[in-house]
């Protein structure tokens, strides 16, 4: 038996909607895991599911009794102690309720020092002379220890209403266009991203809040009407969530990122974890799902809110009729209008091309985030005018969206600058991209994309994200993110990018640099024309995936006299085919 952790969950998890101990115990011998990213049915592993107690190993029995014993004898005895299987192959995990951190934790190092010395904890007498001398060391630890309460905000205890967001990507544009609608309408907003906490978008404490610690700063507030929380899984499975329940959440998409960590490899998996949020919102609630991602739909069966569904697919999705058909709210675009359905009811909402963050129409991604952001809001009470209002009041600027699909140029020469950091991500921004361009049918700009990401992304991910800018750009460069390797070596990282370019046929030499600041600068300053003959001034699209140094990036194009290109208008000055851009 070995102990893979021990950890206190200050919230709400996967597991339950408390504060829990976690212990992971691997049995057997060494296995690591190898499976799919969306496994078959028999091979799905349910994270949150209890395993019944006829199929516990022994060892696990063993355990959940010591625990048991332990906790009746100091004050931890409420609750039952559930276990959970992990698809990590053989192991297991238990979870239990706790009211004291020092005391918890105490508890569960005891009962798995005494299930490794073979201590039964059925009968005292069974117990040998070393093994009683270890029980009474640890009985005494434990009365001894401090006894501080879960960190959580209880409903009791706060006094605003809570909106969630989670999701692989969309998640930082959603969070801050919804903030900027529910501002505009007058409310006083307290935001968590992975940039800091804000206050009325005035950023107050920089840093990534996405965690528990974020949704303290917020709730405990005096000067905040309303709590816009970004959510993120590392908080989640490390933590828990720092609140009991919210009045509305919203899952914006699942797909591969972050996997391989924390016992979560595959699709499923995630979407489970992500889902936490939307578990929690009250009865009353709405929860705001994509009902374009097979994943995401799938919560609504788990959850006890009110279910809203947003989808780019809009009518022609059959999950998007069975839910108008049952009378269900959903938001979508009908001839280039973003409107809400309810049932047969249609009211629309803004047009499109005049929502800034989609780029005229351009960006898709930003579209879905357009109408999550748009489906939150209503969630929370607003009107219809007050949703268009603060939809056409929001610009993807390094000022409002900093990092977020960010448009720079300076004559025929573009820069895109995205904090893309997996397959879906560069997918979208190469899809702006294109589209800038003239479109994958008749491109009349090359493209280049600089790409580089954190090292705790599976080999997978790494080279999909190679494959891709291989088989949609006319030059791949590669930059390293010293500061994110994350256990890797930076050759690990480069030679995953590598495999999956070469795996999409490309040939050419890639350059590398070290940081993506060097990089930018080698390709705006015409390093392309060393290799395919142009000026160093001529018409091209940079596409930045930038991750470290995004004040240095931004200073950079200031420097080499790159403008902003931050609303439609902008944009169609830039592409004027977008002006004839049929509507969706």
């Amino acid at each position: 038996m070995r102990v893979i952790e021990i950890r206190l969950l200050e919230g709400p998890s996967v597991y339950r909607l408390e504060p829990v101990v976690k212990v992971e115990l691997a049995l057997g011998r060494r296995r690591t895991w190898f499976g799919q990213r969306i496994p078959p049915r028999h091979a799905l592993v349910r994270l949150g599911a209890s395993v019944p107690q006829k199929l516990w190993p022994e060892s696990v029995i063993t355990l959940a009794g010591w625990a048991r014993r332990l906790r009746s004898a100091h004050g931890e005895g409420i609750g039952g102690i559930r276990v959970h299987r992990s698809s990590d192959p053989g192991h297991w995990i238990l979870t239990w309720p706790w009211v004291g951190a020092g005391r918890a934790r105490l508890i569960a190092e005891a009962a798995v020092a005494l299930t490794d010395r073979a201590a039964t904890p059925a009968r005292r007498a069974h117990l040998t002379g070393a093994q009683e001398r270890l029980l009474s060391q640890w009985m005494n630890v434990i009365a001894r220890s401090s006894a501080s309460p879960p960190t959580w905000i209880r409903d009791a205890d706060r006094r605003i209403p809570i909106i969630s967001i989670s999701g692989t990507n969309g998640k930082s544009t959603t969070t801050r266009l919804l903030t900027r609608i529910l501002l505009r309408s007058g409310r006083r907003v307290g935001t968590t991203t992975s940039d800091g906490v804000l206050v009325d978008e005035r950023l107050v404490d920089p840093g990534d809040w996405t965690g528990p610690g974020g949704a303290h700063a917020v709730l405990g507030r005096s000067d905040v009407d309303v709590a816009v929380l970004e959510t993120a899984r590392g908080g989640l499975v490390l933590k828990g969530l720092g609140y009991q329940s919210n009045e509305a959440s919203i899952l914006t998409n699942v797909s591969s990122d972050h996997l391989d960590l924390q016992g979560i490899h595959t699709l499923p998996e995630l979407a489970e974890v992500k889902a936490t949020i939307c578990r929690i919102t009250k009865p009353d609630g709405w929860v705001i799902l994509s009902a374009d991602d097979p994943f995401v739909r799938a919560v609504a069966r788990t959850v006890r809110g009110h279910v809203a569904l947003f989808s780019l697919q809009g009518d022609a999705s059959a999950a998007v009729r069975r839910h108008m058909a049952r009378g269900g709210r959903v938001y979508l675009v009908r001839r280039g209008i973003l409107g809400e359905a309810v049932g047969d009811a249609w009211t629309p909402i803004a047009a499109v091309r005049d929502i800034p963050i989609t780029l005229a129409g351009l960006a898709r991604h930003n579209i879905a985030n357009a109408l999550a952001a748009a489906a939150g809001a209503r969630a929370l009470g607003l009107g219809i005018g007050e949703v268009h209002d603060g939809l056409l009041d929001f610009h993807p600027s390094v000022v409002e969206s900093p990092g977020r699909m960010n448009i720079f140029r300076n004559g025929g020469r573009v820069a895109l600058v995205d904090f893309a950091h997996n397959e879906a991500g560069l997918d979208a921004l190469l899809d702006v991209a294109e589209g800038i361009a003239g479109g994958a049918g008749g491109r009349v700009t090359p493209i280049t994309v600089i790409i580089g990401t954190a090292g705790d992304r599976p080999d997978d991910t790494l080279r999909g994200m190679g494959r891709i800018a291989a088989s949609r750009a006319q030059r791949v460069v590669f930059k390293e993110t010293l500061n994110y390797l994350r256990g890797r070596s930076r050759e690990s990282v480069i030679g995953e990018l590598r495999t999956g370019t070469k795996a999409a046929g490309w040939t050419q030499d890639i350059p590398i640099y070290e940081t993506e600041v060097d990089a930018l600068a080698a390709e705006l300053n015409g390093a392309a024309s060393a290799t395919d003959g142009s000026r160093h001034d001529t018409a091209r699209i940079v596409v930045l995936l930038c991750h470290e140094d995004r004040s240095g990036v931004f200073a950079l194009l200031r420097e080499r006299h790159f403008r902003p290109v931050d609303t439609a208008a902008d944009l169609i000055s830039l592409a004027p085919r977008l002006e004839d851009r049929p509507r969706r």
